[in-house]
């Protein structure tokens, strides 16, 4: 099971504490080592001797680890061990074949560039004296001290080069991963920013959508509703004044009665067109199916209607401001395109919801509508509203199509 990033990094300290008291360790056992063999006179020497190394480690090191990053002081620091180093040798051949490890990793880690290979050849010279205890006397002597010393500076390069490629690569990693967790953050951050800014505009789109539906009925009412009462009023008055001649009479009474019934399908059709109680009770699909068939009985037109893709609730701004744009194109449909069909789609899409409403009626010239007619402008203001898109396709003879396409919100993501 992989670690987290917590998780490595705690382990990392742990192995750093664990790696500062190696040095002592080694010191520890070399003096052990060195003093079960050691001359009892010469023995308290080694173990202060011992003791004044552990302490320069301690306090160049230990007790001062920011004098790591500094290289002039650690160049102080590695000469007095070099020279520490050579004392302890002299004193048994234990420091040289463990406490040279310490010389080893600090020359490695301590020292910079280049350096820090003069420093391995160094520790190597002083472990390979303290092993043979003394300097070579012969010429074969030196061949094979010196052929085991480069030995050793080889090994030790190449070991700790390794590390060095192996350590590189881990920090690498651990910053691929840090980059890669704010990243992720970064991302959920724009994400929540994305739905309360989806969250805002749906709100707004419903403020407006409420003011464009009072202007729109205060229109309805002015257009139809009222002209139709004043023309029935018309009639009913010029009845009055005909009452003396029956054939007058019946006429303006037959007028007012076809006024009266005109206006009460307009009626019908305006309440038809207000946001209906099915959105609260069931989805979009359903309330544009009932809303096609009702248009369909009032007016006598054939109106089909069909839904394609995974059907699913969608944000109730959404839904409403959809079922008002194709109530808009069914009203268009039924007062200017004298149709014999209607066909309207929903369309569930990944991303976004589409709405066709199409006809087989009379269509129109596209240039010679500005936008402001059939109430086309109500149509794109909705979709604007919600970064849709309208599309109005339409000829002379041709009928008319309507496309109206916003993204899929769901109600979760609101």
């Amino acid at each position: 099971m992989g670690l987290s990033h917590r998780e490595l990094d705690a382990w990392e300290r742990r192995i750093l504490r664990r790696t500062e008291a190696v040095p002592y360790l080694l010191l520890l056992v070399a003096t052990a080592l060195s003093g079960l063999r050691a001359d009892l006179h010469a023995l308290p020497g080694t173990i202060g001797l011992a003791a004044l190394t552990a302490a320069w480690i301690a306090w160049w090191i230990t007790l001062h680890p920011a004098w790591i990053e500094r290289p002039g002081l650690m160049f102080g620091y590695f000469a007095g061990l070099l020279v520490l180093m050579a004392l302890l040798g002299s004193r048994g051949e234990w420091y040289g074949g463990l406490f040279a490890f310490t010389g080893y990793v600090h020359a490695w880690h301590r020292l910079p560039g280049r350096w820090k290979y003069a420093g391995v050849t160094a520790v190597a010279f002083l472990a390979m004296a303290s092993l043979s205890r003394g300097l070579p006397d012969t010429l074969s002597a030196w061949l094979v001290f010196l052929l085991l010393m480069i030995a050793i500076v080889v090994l030790v390069s190449l070991f700790s080069t390794f590390g060095d490629v192996i350590t590189a690569r881990s920090v690498q990693r651990l910053h691929m991963v840090d980059e890669l967790a704010e990243a992720n953050r970064r991302l959920e951050r724009s994400m929540a920013d994305n739905a309360e800014l989806q969250a805002r505009l749906l709100e707004q789109a419903h403020e407006a959508g409420v003011r464009e539906e009072r202007q729109r009925l205060a229109r309805e009412i002015h257009d139809t509703l009222a002209q139709g009462l004043t023309g029935i009023v018309t009639q009913l008055q010029a009845a009055e004044q005909a009452a003396t001649q029956p054939a007058d009479w019946r006429h303006h009474v037959r007028a007012a009665a076809e006024l009266a019934r005109d206006n009460l399908v307009e009626a019908r059709r305006s309440v038809a067109a207000l946001n209906p109680h099915p959105l609260t009770e069931s989805g979009l699909s359903t309330a544009l199916a009932e809303a096609t068939q009702r248009w369909s009985a009032v007016t006598g037109l054939r109106a089909d209607y069909a839904a394609t893709g995974p059907i699913r609730r969608l944000h109730p701004e959404i839904e409403g401001s959809l079922l008002r744009i194709a109530q808009e194109a069914l009203t268009n449909v039924g007062k200017h395109a004298a149709a014999s069909r209607v066909g309207v789609t929903l369309s569930y899409m990944e991303d976004v919801v589409s709405l066709d409403v199409r006809d087989d009626g009379r269509g129109f010239a596209e240039s010679t509508v500005d936008g402001t007619g059939f109430g086309l402008h109500g149509m794109r203001q909705r979709v604007e509203r919600l970064a849709g898109r309208l599309v109005i396709e339409s000829e002379p003879g041709a009928g008319t199509a309507v496309c109206a396409t916003v993204p899929a919100v769901g109600v979760r993501d609101a």
